[in-house]
């Protein structure tokens, strides 16, 4: 079976879906392994050690036209798909929701996709969510950019001028990005408290050292862990209560989000100008619209003296271990897929049957 990855051409994209490690074991399972030549220089890995695991090093256009599987971070550009043979399998972070022209174009080809952000919450499947790998390096990244805009320090000093309070940060999301960010600002000696729509987090919230704020609302839990959409109404409630918290906070960590849907709306523009001069908003739902209402994608604004980070592409800022982690995902699911070397998948498993968006000419998700 013939595995190419080729480099990635979304602007601003730094991830390689395949590493040393992970082409070593492909060539174990019996599967030749092609490589653009390039396409891990921005993640820091040398076609020379993917060469020396094995790899071939080819031509991006070759290896498309003659490849079994294609490997990638974002989805394939519609020329690209266009060269791929019919039969032929694709995995991604393909977001169909967000990629529809994409979708359309590899069903027309009559190629099969699979895409690691719809790989269902179940244990079997931890091993494949790169949803979770690629958050808990968000959620990292959320923080130490807080700590870099920020003009305060995060942890407490007794000196002999004076006593430095902490920060206070307020996470508001506990998911995998939040819980991540709650554990990194600990460590950095700030005082952290936390919120999330689901009831089921507050353990791990406290577990981390940080106070979980529980608002008196009824839980919101969805379908595989996930916070489900919200009313208006739940909304209006939850921003009323969290105003204060939110104003009282030196650096505030959003990172809420429901697949498919736009960022729910949690800090209001009359939160911004009610926190003190010099606080931090890092805003981890930039790319679904924002947690907070003035938040602009890829942007840092100033409004009232709070900065507010509309991150994007978190987990392509630290290249090295997202990408790691990120071609473990891809790995495990391939292998799932594989038997004797060849692609068998069962579409009746229900890590299969969950994040297959295409197939045999049909879209089966969008």
């Amino acid at each position: 079976m013939r595995v190419a990855v080729p480099r990635e051409t979304a602007e601003g994209e730094r991830r390689v879906a395949a590493v040393p490690d992970t082409v070593a074991r492909l060539v174990a399972d019996g599967c030749e392994v092609v490589v653009e030549a390039g396409a891990g220089q921005t993640a820091y890995v040398a076609d020379a050690d993917l060469r020396a695991r094995g790899a071939t090093i080819g031509s991006r256009d070759e290896m498309l036209r003659t490849a079994d599987v294609v490997l990638s971070v974002q989805p394939l550009r519609p020329d690209d798909i266009a060269l791929l043979r019919p039969g032929a399998s694709t995995i991604s972070i393909l977001q169909p929701w967000s990629h529809g022209a994409a979708v359309q174009a590899l069903a027309a080809r009559g190629v099969t996709a699979y895409s690691l952000d719809l790989v269902p919450r179940i244990s079997r499947a931890q091993a494949m969510d790169a949803l979770s790998s690629q958050a808990l390096v968000s959620g990292y990244r959320a923080v130490m950019l807080a700590a870099q805009v920020s003009p305060r320090m995060f942890p407490m000093f007794m000196t002999a001028a004076g006593t430095v309070p902490p920060a206070k940060l307020l996470v508001l999301g506990a998911g995998v990005a939040g819980l991540q960010a709650i554990a990194t600002a600990r460590r950095l000696g700030a005082v952290v408290s936390a919120y999330d729509v689901r009831a089921a987090a507050a353990d791990e919230v406290r577990s981390l050292g940080a106070t979980f704020l529980d608002l008196g609302l009824e839980t919101q839990e969805g379908a595989g862990g996930y916070a489900r959409v919200q009313s208006d109404e739940f909304l209006a409630k939850q921003r009323e209560i969290l105003g204060g918290h939110v104003t009282a906070s030196d650096v505030v960590v959003t990172t809420a989000a429901v697949p498919g849907r736009p960022a729910p709306v949690l800090v209001t523009a009359d939160m911004v100008h009610g926190m003190k001069p010099g606080s931090v908003i890092v805003d981890l739902g930039a790319e679904g619209g924002g947690n907070c209402e003035l938040t602009r994608a890829g942007e840092t604004v100033v409004v009232g003296d709070v900065s507010i980070v509309g991150v994007v592409g978190a987990p392509s800022a630290l290249p090295v271990n997202a990408s790691a982690l990120y071609a473990r995902n891809v790995l495990n699911l391939l292998q799932l897929l594989m038997a004797d070397g060849e692609l068998h998948p069962n579409p009746d498993d229900e890590i299969v049957a969950g994040c297959c968006v295409t197939r045999d000419g049909q879209v089966l998700k969008s």
